[in-house]
């Protein structure tokens, strides 16, 4: 056992998301959305170097000397798997790691609205999964590989940075990839896997031009590819997908995009009313003869009315999902108010919501074992 693993079981006891263990201050939990510190004495530069190279191979010390940061997973038997990555900062070496359950949730599990099985059933295509950092994009992906690993024969390759969720051979061949441990980048990844017979590739995030357009190439050549933005909204994530290109090549990406896009779902993460957890707020929209159109025409400030009049689809905007998960009680009026594109819709709901029920996180010094005192 190493030391930084008393850390990580608070976490995982207190159901915080992250991890945030940085030089000169003491550790901190992300609980729910929000930072609590825990009970402990500021971190040393030294001691937060021997904390992280403890569990850093030769390899991976290596690549952060060089570089300055690295990203790697940590697995911690019979308590969870950790996203981690570290940097240098002013002060000495910082870390964040992210909790990934050790179990793959599914689709019902999560409430995650019936219409994206169905996009998951589609043969080929471009799925886009979409949000800003934490909202439960790598935790829907993994749910909609283990529901098409579980109804399907065939061979998924999934390309990430780092390997969270381990999916086990169901019905499905899995092929996990991890950047700098088995590639050099996911476009020398994706070249590699249209090589590879895949059925389904799974792309853990388009960051460059080259990613991009392998990725619709691929879903061009009949592979379902899924993937993942750092957008807010559906409309803004085509934008983003068609305004990569050169100007000169934007006709030619609209029309390959028109027919090869499956759907998006964009999402947010909210904390939940009874201060229990969070729930995902999500915004869909599935390619049809309208929304086709529009992509072709490069009309996209259209999606958002396009997303509207598809209800019957399983189209939904954001401030749609917003309002029935606040008529259903499940989140506050503020959070809603928070998270809404049409703010003014949301003004009435506006509440002050009690603080959370947190209990305090308390570190003996002397020990490093953990114990618990309710505020």
């Amino acid at each position: 056992m190493n030391r930084i693993d008393t850390f990580l079981e608070l976490v995982v006891k207190q159901k915080g998301s992250d991890l945030h263990l940085v030089a000169g201050n003491p550790p901190r939990i992300r609980l729910f959305g929000e930072m609590f510190p825990v009970k402990y004495r500021e971190l040393t530069a030294d001691e937060s170097q021997q904390f992280l190279y403890e569990i850093m191979n030769d390899r991976q010390i290596q690549d952060f000397e060089q570089n300055g940061d690295i990203d790697f997973a940590y697995n911690v038997p019979g308590l969870s798997r950790f996203r981690v990555n570290v940097f240098h900062h002013i002060a000495g070496m910082g870390a964040v790691f992210r909790a990934v359950p050790s179990e793959i949730q599914s689709m019902n599990d999560l409430g995650l609205p019936p219409v994206l099985k169905n996009l998951a059933r589609q043969k080929k295509g471009l799925i886009l999964v979409t949000g800003p950092t934490g909202s439960g994009k790598t935790t829907t992906l993994a749910a909609m590989i283990d529901f098409i690993n579980t109804e399907r024969k065939g061979h998924i390759i999934t390309i990430e940075d780092p390997v969270e969720f381990l999916h086990k051979n169901k019905g499905c061949l899995v092929s996990q990839r991890e950047i700098g441990a088995h590639t050099k980048s996911f476009a020398d990844a994706l070249r590699s896997a249209l090589r590879e017979d895949p059925d389904v590739i799974l792309v853990g995030e388009m960051r460059d031009l080259e990613t991009i357009g392998l990725a619709v190439t691929a879903a061009e050549m009949g592979i379902l590819v899924m993937a993942t933005l750092h957008t807010s909204g559906a409309p803004a994530s085509v934008d983003r997908i068609i305004n990569v290109f050169p100007p000169g090549e934007e006709p030619y990406i609209r029309t390959m995009l028109s027919t090869s896009l499956c759907g998006v779902v964009s999402q947010e993460l909210l904390r939940r009313a009874d201060n229990q957890g969070r729930i995902a707020a999500i915004e869909i929209l599935v390619n049809n003869a309208a929304t086709s159109n529009i992509i072709r025409e490069g009309k996209t400030e259209q999606l958002e009315n396009a997303i509207q009049s598809g209800g019957m689809q399983g189209m939904q905007s954001m401030d749609n999902a917003l309002r029935r998960l606040l008529d259903a009680k499940l989140i506050t009026g503020d959070d809603a108010f928070m998270k809404a594109r049409h703010k003014s819709d949301f003004e009435k709901f506006i509440d002050v919501p009690d603080s959370p029920d947190v209990e305090e996180i308390v570190i003996d010094s002397a020990s490093d074992q953990p114990s618990w005192t309710n505020q």
